[in-house]
């Protein structure tokens, strides 16, 4: 799972936004950290920022990036314009503490995740025994976390990750039997 790296946040362009330079920056040591990791499929959300962040590794090893709609970053809110100048950690808080709640206009913990983990089952059983890179964001990546492991993906977890971050899991079947973070 690889989170994208660091974006201007730019209001209502959430889709096509950028890396800033030091996601830039970022992404080349990425792309460095895995150079010699197996890596059979790229996968990532639409986002701009996702895509970008995992090119490099696709590009290295002659991979099409995959896209998946269901990777995407969760809408919090209706109004994402609006919802911007204030409130955005709260609503993380409280979304993370209830998996139900939503803002108007926007997807609960629990409707994201489930639409997140719809693909990362699809990827397991068609992928089995390969290597993965999935690019995605740091809401989606906890909760895909806590849906296999309920110990990861809290909000003091989503708090503590950073952009970019790489974490491995291993799974056998659709058990997590392995986990840990290769981005310092």
């Amino acid at each position: 799972m690889i989170r994208h790296a660091e974006s201007s946040y730019s209001p209502g362009k959430d889709r096509t936004r950028g890396l800033s330079p030091k996601g830039q920056e970022d992404v080349l040591r990425v792309t460095e950290l895995l150079r010699d990791t197996r890596i059979d499929e790229v996968v990532s959300s639409p986002y701009a920022r996702a895509l970008l962040t995992v090119e490099g590794i696709a590009a290295e090893r002659g991979l099409p990036v995959m896209q998946f709609e269901e990777l995407r970053e969760r809408k919090l809110h209706g109004d994402e314009v609006a919802f911007a100048s204030g409130g955005f950690l709260d609503a993380i808080e409280r979304s993370f503490a209830d998996h139900k709640a939503a803002l108007p206009g926007g997807e609960s913990f629990r409707e994201a995740q489930q639409r997140a983990v719809q693909v990362v089952k699809r990827l397991l059983q068609a992928y089995g025994g390969q290597s993965v890179a999935v690019g995605t964001h740091g809401n989606i990546m906890c909760m895909i976390l806590h849906a296999f492991d309920s110990r990861y993906g809290g909000f003091d977890f989503w708090k503590r990750t950073t952009m970019p971050d790489v974490y491995r899991m291993t799974f056998r079947d659709e058990e997590l039997v392995g986990f840990d973070r290769l981005w310092s």
